[in-house]
């Protein structure tokens, strides 16, 4: 059996779970749950609750589902929770491109946009090595913008596997995001749908596909971290849907 069929009866079910939250969560909702404290006490209960709220939603934003990742070395899977706001034909980042990177022609870019209710937590989309992790600081422009993949506070990531297929995607801030939290360096080796960063509140990924490879979503399709597969390495049909 291989580890993308269906288990034995009696082992083909998963029990529900609330997901875990990452330790990056907690010291925020430890000071909103303080701040909602000291309204109850000392200024209005009304805006104590308010507090509450805001405390329960910083520990939703910071949540860490566990996700089930198809182990296939052919498939590239979703880095990020969210929107998939476009799918065009253009050249790799100058910083993905280079000796041992990205060659510099146009390839397939896949941009998902996560709001303040996606999960924040970004995945690889395949298993190998990283090879580049390059920060660079910028503006704070909306993250759905075309331009903000130039102009915005970003990071680039690439993963190079042991076919030596390379996958660049970068992890770009937003209006709201103003901290982009790395959990990988050169060196390291990952797995597929393996955790490597998040941004905080709200912003946007871009993966930039091996050449001759197609999008196997569609615009206005959300994806799944670590299990919505993006593309298939090869495979450049156009696939069609329907929003309903």
């Amino acid at each position: 059996m291989t580890s993308l069929e269906k288990p034995d009866l009696g082992t083909s079910t998963v029990r529900w779970r609330w997901p875990s939250i990452h330790p990056e969560g907690y010291k925020f909702a430890g000071i909103a749950a303080i701040v909602s404290l000291l309204f109850f006490i000392f200024v209005a209960e009304w805006l104590g609750w308010i507090g509450v709220a805001i405390t329960v939603w910083i520990l939703a934003f910071f949540r860490d589902p566990v996700r089930t990742t198809p182990r296939d070395p052919k498939m590239i899977v979703a880095p990020a929770d969210g929107l998939v706001t476009m799918i065009a034909t253009m050249p790799p980042p100058r910083e993905l491109v280079g000796e041992g990177a990205l060659a510099p022609e146009p390839v397939t870019r896949v941009s998902i946009f996560m709001s303040v209710f996606d999960v924040h937590i970004n995945r690889s989309p395949i298993a190998g090595t990283i090879s580049r992790v390059i920060y660079i600081s910028g503006k704070f422009l909306s993250a759905d913008l075309d331009k903000a993949s130039e102009e915005n506070e970003r990071q680039h990531i690439l993963v190079e596997g042991k076919d030596g297929m390379r996958i660049g995607f970068t992890q770009i801030a937003g209006l709201v995001a103003r901290r982009i939290v790395p959990f990988v360096k050169p060196g390291d080796i990952i797995a597929a749908g393996q955790r490597v960063g998040l941004i905080r509140f709200g912003s946007r990924v871009d993966v930039y596909l091996p050449t001759g490879t197609g999008a196997q979503v569609l615009l206005g399709q959300r994806t799944i971290a670590g299990e919505t597969v993006l593309a298939v390495t090869g495979r450049d049909e156009r696939i069609d849907g329907i929003a309903q």
